[in-house]
């Protein structure tokens, strides 16, 4: 694979959607070996194999991921993303997103990893792991708190009490605030509410999390498809690569 192939990866994994432009700038900016737009037109005219391998797509002059595009939400991701400046991380950081399942650990994942480590999996560091893993894309891709409880519940994890949720509830919702996610151009909201706007920022509850206003599935009743799962529509992807969300 060619170093610019990487980077087109590596940027549409971390932006959702990257400019043609913007793949020549930060290639330049981070290599000696300095490539031309032309070069990147030939990519976007004639992609890769590898590129259709990491459901990387072209459309007009971006390099856009296949889960954008098959929910027809290219113009709705422009408009959310508007004037963000993107975050660019150093060339052996960037170039980590290669690999579509790779994440940034922040301090915030950690620290619900230690909890739930400590209080659900003791012993069990890999299911820890899974569980934290499928929490951190649920909010990457739009935190909805009952789909983190119905996780919990999947595993067989029942709260001790409600002073357990709120701990958890707190944890994850400042997990969900230090993601890099696609519309803010790889920053977190805490980066973009200290940069540029308080309304990025998803709030913390206000008041203790109430159990009886969700609808806890149990599940001895229904197992649900977790996000690394194979795809029940059998395409032979991840579920999260191919049909999560496209029922919301």
């Amino acid at each position: 694979m060619s170093q610019l192939t990487e980077y087109v990866i590596a940027l549409s994994n971390l932006y959702g959607m990257v400019h043609k432009d913007k793949v020549v700038e930060i290639y330049n900016n981070q290599n000696k070996d300095q490539i031309s737009l032309t070069e990147v037109e030939e990519l976007l005219s004639n992609p890769s194999a590898k590129l259709e391998d990491a459901f990387i797509e072209t459309y007009n002059d971006y390099f856009v991921h296949e889960v954008i595009m098959e929910h027809d939400e290219f113009d709705l991701m422009l408009r959310k993303k508007g004037d963000k400046p993107h975050y660019v991380p150093k060339k052996n950081e960037l170039l980590k997103y290669v690999d579509e399942g790779y994440f940034e650990k922040s301090k915030e994942y950690n620290a619900l990893l230690r909890y739930v480590k400590k209080h659900f999996f003791k012993g069990e560091e890999e299911k820890a792991e899974w569980l934290c893993e499928d929490i951190h894309g649920i909010c990457q891709f739009g935190l909805d708190l009952q789909i983190i409880l119905d996780t919990f519940n999947d595993r067989g994890i029942s709260f001790k009490d409600m002073n357990q949720a709120n701990e958890v509830i707190q944890l994850v919702m400042e997990l969900s605030n230090n993601i890099r996610i696609w519309e803010n151009n790889g920053h977190t909201p805490n980066e973009i509410f200290e940069k540029f706007e308080k309304t990025n920022l998803r709030p913390l509850p206000d008041k203790p999390f109430d159990f009886n206003q969700t609808n806890i599935i149990d599940m001895k009743t229904r197992k649900k498809v977790g996000r690394n799962d194979p795809c029940p529509c059998g395409s032979g992807k991840k579920y999260k690569k191919c049909c999560l969300g496209k029922d919301k």
